[in-house]
């Protein structure tokens, strides 16, 4: 089964373009994979503005999230896993999602433990 998180980011992100709002990435800048201007982090995290008018290429995929972007004046090309993005918001009225960072949104649920098959009622006679 394909994990809900990437969905779920495409659908938010077009819901805030859509109602004229700014689409704000949290990304967890320490999560192996990404690449990110080194100079904006901040307790590792980054905050990513992608609202259609300020990035390039934007490509909200099922494994990774690709932009080009300026910062500072430099272009960049933005890459991040989905599993790094703690949260999708506006930034002008903060609604959005967080996500689990620990939430392993495509590891199979552990097995469940086989039911134990009934036992037959003990009954005696009482005098």
């Amino acid at each position: 089964m394909t994990p809900l998180k990437p969905y779920l980011i495409r659908s938010i992100y077009e819901w805030i373009v859509d109602n004229n709002l700014t689409p704000h990435l949290l990304v967890n800048a320490e999560h192996p994979g990404v690449v990110l201007p080194t100079d904006f982090i901040e307790d590792g995290r980054i905050v990513l503005n992608v609202r259609p008018e300020a990035v390039q290429g934007l490509m909200l995929g099922n494994e990774e999230i690709q932009f080009n972007a300026r910062f500072a004046g430099k272009a960049m090309r933005i890459s991040t896993p989905t599993k790094a993005i703690l949260a999708i918001y506006a930034k002008e009225n903060g609604k959005g999602m967080i996500f689990d960072p620990e939430e392993g949104d495509d590891e199979p649920p552990p097995p469940q433990p086989e039911p134990k098959a009934p036992q037959r009622p003990q009954l005696r006679v009482v005098k």
